[in-house]
């Protein structure tokens, strides 16, 4: 008769106990399991049990631990070099570096001291877990056991099922991944998983922002913290992950895929070779106070803080438009003390734009976050024209209209016969060309772009996109207007996309092609980047938001731009955005809505 699997788990090993190891350790031991882990040397063992320790000495000085609780938990942890020393053992965890021959010998050692019932699971992010699974006796009993870094902190586990992994070893993983609290995801054997083969094309991409000096790593990392709420820049997360362990894992995926997106960009092997492996050797892209800190340090890259005086005349702000991005811009340049001419179609559009920022100024009083003094005095700097020729007097004019290039350039030839010499035109254009603005003005060198993101009174972040032919001390103006109006600048070039929507959007497509694989659901998408990535929004519910429409005329303009066969459109947007569903706005999206 075969050997039934485990079906409960009762006592864990772990075999490596470095950060990892460490790691998936110490939260088993929260539950109030048992677990014994085996290294290569006592070396090893007493650097592993001083890994744990030290984790869960922190926690006492956070207060989230008692000094009792610590003891009792290092009580249910034991370390040895011994392999036998799991045979009792119901799971074991394999989390040795992401070398396969490495993870290979210790499945070998494993399949002989472990006992036939138990479950054997690898921790790889990249590897094939079949490859590993075979140099056993029991591939059935084998799974990936994806745990994302710290392992006690995140709380996604991506479990991977072979094509012969026994369905009762899933259940019984998906229970113990459940009884330690984490949240598990079912996907199958591919490279990546889903985590990581969405998350890395878009770091690589940002690698090749820095790489071709399109932008700063600070400004990358910047726009992508402020503009779409991530929880941490894809510069400095490379750097925490590791410059030599995004090598590994990009070649690992992009030897199946063979998708050059996955193919590290060469200054990762550069930094690499010279030992700048991130956080935990003191230097990546950023350099840190010291190996394994989170404080960076300034180096000769680090741009210099705006320079108010350049704008010290500025008095007078005009606004093109009179929607919402208009109207937003319009209360954070007024809240900041500039008056504000508004040129809309009609004078009762300008009015209701008025209107509209007095509405939004007063959720912020009731809120107590400014005094109803603060919003009279803001709303009566705005003043609602309907001429063109009423802003001749503006310091700054920002063109906040349609995505219409045409229109956007005969507002420019208008605006350019009428302000004077020394005032700076700005388009909010998220997509066009702003050379194809400012050139047909009679002084393309005040021109650059100036991408507020929606709400734009709330949205921190705003692109400042200089052309070929934008003066520096424009570039200057434009700095430190953004700093005056309280928001963060970021510095990037004239390209589609700019920096926030070049990496977003690819991002959002790949989602989509996985969708559609059916390697997973857009639950299981959603979930695994929100708890294995720390998203704010899964890619589904990011596109319900934005819209569909808006995601596929994105993407379509990147593709455009950039003529790469990745920013293909899926099929699976264009159908749904054909068929009218759109996101939230329309009641149904990848999410059917009430």
């Amino acid at each position: 008769m075969a050997e039934q699997v485990v079906e409960r788990i009762e006592r864990v090993g772990v075999v490596g106990c470095g950060t990892m190891g460490a790691g998936i350790a110490e939260i088993v031991a929260r539950t109030g399991f048992p677990v014994h882990f085996v290294e290569r040397d006592d070396a090893s063992v007493e650097a592993g049990l001083a890994r744990i320790r030290g984790s869960l000495d922190r926690q006492v000085r956070r207060e989230r631990l008692t000094e009792e609780q610590r003891d009792e938990l290092l009580g249910r942890i034991s370390g040895s070099t011994v392999w036998s020393d799991l045979r009792d053992c119901d799971l074991v965890v394999e989390a040795v570096p992401e070398e396969l021959e490495a993870k290979r010998a210790a499945f070998a050692e494993l399949d002989r001291h472990v006992r036939p019932d138990a479950l054997l699971a690898t921790n790889t992010s990249s590897l094939p877990v079949m490859d590993i699974a075979v140099v056993t006796k029991r591939p059935n009993r084998v799974l990936g056991f994806h745990f994302f870094n710290p392992a006690p902190v995140m709380e996604l586990i991506e479990l991977v099922r072979t094509v012969v992994t026994d369905e009762a070893v899933v259940d019984t993983a998906r229970r113990f991944a459940e009884t330690i609290g984490k949240t598990p995801v079912v996907v199958g054997d591919r490279r990546g998983f889903i985590a990581n083969q969405l998350l890395f094309p878009y770091l690589n991409q940002a690698i090749w922002m820095v790489e071709g000096g399109y932008a700063t790593k600070e400004d990358i990392d910047a726009a992508m913290r402020f503009g779409a709420n991530l929880p941490m820049g894809p510069i400095a997360l490379t750097d925490l992950v590791g410059i030599d362990t995004f090598v590994g894992i990009m070649d690992a995926i992009h030897s199946q895929f063979q998708d050059t997106r996955f193919a590290p960009r060469p200054l990762l092997g550069q930094l690499a070779a010279a030992g700048f492996n991130g956080r935990k050797s003191g230097r990546g892209f950023y350099t840190y106070d010291e190996p394994g800190s989170s404080r960076t340090l300034p180096d000769e890259e680090t741009r210099a803080p705006a320079d108010a005086s350049t704008i010290a005349g500025w008095r007078r702000v005009g606004v093109i438009g009179t929607g919402t991005m208009a109207a937003g811009i319009v209360e954070v340049c007024a809240r900041a003390g500039f008056d504000v001419t508004v040129a809309g179609r009609s004078r009762e559009k300008g009015e209701a734009l008025v209107a509209r920022v007095a509405r939004s100024m007063r959720r912020q009083v009731d809120k107590q976050r400014i005094t109803e003094e603060d919003l009279v005095d803001s709303v009566g700097r705005i003043q609602p024209v309907i001429e063109v020729e009423d802003l001749a007097e503006a310091d700054l004019i920002i063109e906040a209209v349609a995505e219409d290039l045409e229109l956007k350039r005969e507002l420019f030839a208008r605006l350019s016969a009428v302000v004077k010499p020394e005032a700076v035109l700005s388009t909010t254009t998220s997509s066009l060309p702003v050379i194809e603005c400012a050139m047909a003005t009679d002084h393309p060198d005040r021109v650059l772009g100036l991408h507020f993101f929606n709400p734009a009174s709330i949205m921190k972040l705003v692109e400042i996109v200089t052309t070929v032919r934008t003066d520096p001390a424009v570039v200057a103006q434009g700095r430190a207007f953004i700093e005056r109006i309280g928001k963060v600048g970021v510095l990037c070039g004239d390209r589609a996309g700019f920096i926030v929507n070049t990496l977003l959007f690819p991002y959002l497509n790949d989602a989509v092609k996985m969708l559609e694989s059916h390697y997973a659901t857009a639950e299981e998408i959603d979930t695994a980047m929100k708890l294995g990535c720390g998203y704010p929004m899964g890619p589904f519910e990011l596109m319900d938001v934005v819209g569909l429409d808006i995601t596929l005329a994105i993407v379509e303009r990147l593709r455009e731009e950039y003529r790469q066969p990745s920013h293909e459109p899926a099929p699976l947007l264009r159908h749904l955005v054909d068929a009218g569903f759109l996101g939230r706005k329309t009641g149904r999206g990848f999410y059917v809505y009430p």
